[in-house]
């Protein structure tokens, strides 16, 4: 059995759905505010020295981080490419792209923006610096809604980036900036999140809009 380490809303839930959509067995293992409660990030950083989510122990006992990489590695033990296009899937190529371009320049904009004093030690700094972080992360997001397909973000088929997509659109800058300024990327996310074998991810995660 998969055990996930995890806290409703936060990076976890985009494992935590493909899990879900994989059919396979795991156990979550509730997080406390890593913000808020040291404790909890000293906990975590004997798996992961970083204290992020997802945390993943595979059913060996092997540790993952990093999220992409667990997307590709339970597309690999499941044999399956529901998520992921196979290798001469045509596909593939804007699936990586996109899949590492989600990973590598959006997400570190919460990372930064989260809490600014772990960067910024002026403290008079810090609000303009989250401000400057978030304004880039809309021209990133500006980026990948020019390059969305319908219905899904690769055209016709479903994959990982429109799971990341969907979670990332409870982010800043929220879902009412994605309905006026990102309207592809927007029911990307509305038609993941009624999938039947998404729902109850969903519902756990984001309560407040299920």
């Amino acid at each position: 059995m998969y055990k996930l380490f995890a806290r409703a809303g936060w990076g976890s839930v985009i494992v935590e759905a493909q899990l879900a959509w994989h059919g396979l067995a795991f156990e979550l293992v509730e997080v406390a505010d890593l913000f808020q409660s040291a404790s909890a990030r000293e906990e975590l950083s004997r798996l992961n020295p970083l204290a992020q989510l997802p945390t993943l122990i595979l059913p060996d006992g092997t540790l993952m981080t990093e999220s992409a990489a667990i997307t590709l590695h339970l597309a690999d033990v499941t044999e399956g490419r529901s998520l992921v296009p196979a290798p001469g899937d045509p596909t593939r190529p804007a699936f990586l792209r996109w899949l590492v371009f989600l990973v590598a320049n959006i997400y570190p904009t919460f990372t930064y923006a989260d809490d600014p004093s772990r960067f910024v030690a002026d403290t008079s700094a810090r609000a303009g610096f989250k401000e400057s972080v978030d304004r880039y992360g809309e021209r990133l997001w500006a980026i990948v809604e020019a390059a969305a397909g319908a219905p899904w973000f690769l055209g016709g088929a479903l994959s990982a980036v429109d799971i990341y997509i969907a979670a990332m659109r409870h982010w800043r800058p929220g879902a009412a900036w994605f309905a006026a300024e990102a309207p592809r990327l927007n029911a990307i996310a509305a038609r993941i999140e009624v999938l039947p074998k998404l729902k109850a991810v969903w519902r756990r995660n984001f309560p407040e809009n299920t």
